[in-house]
């Protein structure tokens, strides 16, 4: 199944690792993360410079707009709808 991020973008559920609300990972070892994918040229932002939440996947690291409260209830109504 597919997590729709925003921005026509959409991703394997699958290769989600993790969604987190921005403002809550302001840390220094996840600033350091985001810095080291942005190095690496990892990081796609899809939010317009507007980024309300992070989507770490296998191998990018997404920047969206759209809330992570949102995004995680997408993610489990993906299960709900299989079932």
């Amino acid at each position: 199944m597919f997590l729709h991020l925003g921005a026509d973008t959409v991703v394997l559920l699958k290769n989600v690792v993790a969604i987190a609300d921005l403002k809550m990972v302001k840390s220094n070892i996840n600033n350091d993360f985001l810095e080291n994918m942005r190095a690496n040229k990892l990081v796609i932002d899809i939010s317009d410079n507007n980024a309300k939440s992070i989507v770490i996947a296998d191998e990018v690291v997404y920047l969206s707009a759209i809330s992570s409260l949102t995004l995680k209830k997408r993610a489990g109504n993906v299960f709900e709808n299989i079932e």
